[in-house]
């Protein structure tokens, strides 16, 4: 018989730490991915925003009661981490690298796989090295805010088909000092005819239709995770049109998922890339595909 579900927090509840760690529970009860130390992180979160309180301010707070809190905009919020948003949609925000950006539900939550990408990119920009830079999928626009305020001379064109993640992605741009970024709303490589680069970044969508992870993901945009039956399809449009778009000694960096290593190698070489490597995320999966365009034709990792 399946449980029933948790009764609603009594009016009467002693301590605001007692009905926090009770949500805690209740959240941890609902998601079975989620443990209660990270119930615990997530309910502690959303109060913290919701009240305006630092951490320290929210231990010392704990020990009083409940009635001495005007606790609307965290029952909100509450509730919308039980119905299964993500934390990030939650609070509209989410740490990525050396910054925090603004999200909305119009873009994937940055992850911290997507890291070795901005690494990948930064490995083939030398420091003041004034080159043109694509990021293909630009979601928040993190990759392209990360890889112009580390290199600042780089010229970056950041390109989504969503015009509501581009809103974001440009208010991340402003926000976090990168103004230099230019976004252009494009299906891929639709708007580029003409346009080369020194180096194109991609995230795309990855996933397989029939993947059982996806319903642990079915608050983010479906468009950006799903890529036909074996989550290879926008892969292979972006490798294989990418020379069209490289400079000779160009490079390509795509990330994808850990268990796609191999077949995206054999894209890379199918489209004539030399010197193609994987590299690892910060838990040791294959993560990012990079190739030379002209390259030497050797495989490498």
């Amino acid at each position: 018989m399946p449980a029933a579900p948790a009764a609603p927090w009594p009016v009467a509840a002693a301590s605001l730490g007692a009905r926090l760690r009770a949500d805690a529970a209740r959240l941890a009860g609902r998601d079975s991915a989620l443990d209660g130390g990270e119930a615990l992180r997530w309910v502690f979160a959303v109060l913290e925003h919701a009240l305006g309180l630092s951490a320290t301010a929210r231990v010392l707070a704990e020990g009083e009661p409940v009635a001495r809190f005007s606790l609307d905009g965290y029952e909100r919020s509450l509730a919308r981490l039980l119905a299964g948003a993500p934390l990030a949609y939650v609070l509209g925000e989410q740490p990525f690298r050396h910054h925090v950006y603004r999200v909305s539900a119009a873009v994937l939550v940055p992850r911290p796989d997507t890291e070795a990408r901005v690494e990948a990119a930064l490995a083939h920009l030398a420091p003041g090295e004034s080159v043109d830079v694509l990021d293909l999928g630009t979601g928040s626009g993190c990759v392209a805010v990360e890889i112009a305020l580390a290199r600042p001379r780089a010229r970056v064109t950041a390109v989504d088909a969503c015009a509501a993640a581009l809103a974001v992605a440009r208010g991340n741009a402003a926000r976090l000092g990168a103004p230099g970024v230019a976004f252009l709303q494009s299906d891929w490589y639709q708007a580029l005819a003409g346009w080369r680069f020194h180096l194109v970044v991609a995230n795309p969508p990855y996933v397989a239709e029939a993947d059982p992870h996806l319903s642990q993901l079915a608050a983010e945009p479906r468009a950006a995770l799903v890529a036909g039956p074996d989550g290879l399809a926008d892969l292979q449009s972006i490798v294989a049109r990418a020379p069209d778009h490289l400079n000779l000694g160009g490079w390509l960096c795509v990330e994808h998922g850990c268990d796609q290593g191999e077949a995206v190698r054999a894209l890379f070489a199918l489209a004539g890339f030399g010197t193609i490597t994987t590299l690892r995320d910060g838990g040791g999966r294959a993560r990012v595909c990079a190739g030379r365009w002209g390259g030497p034709a050797r495989l490498a990792g």
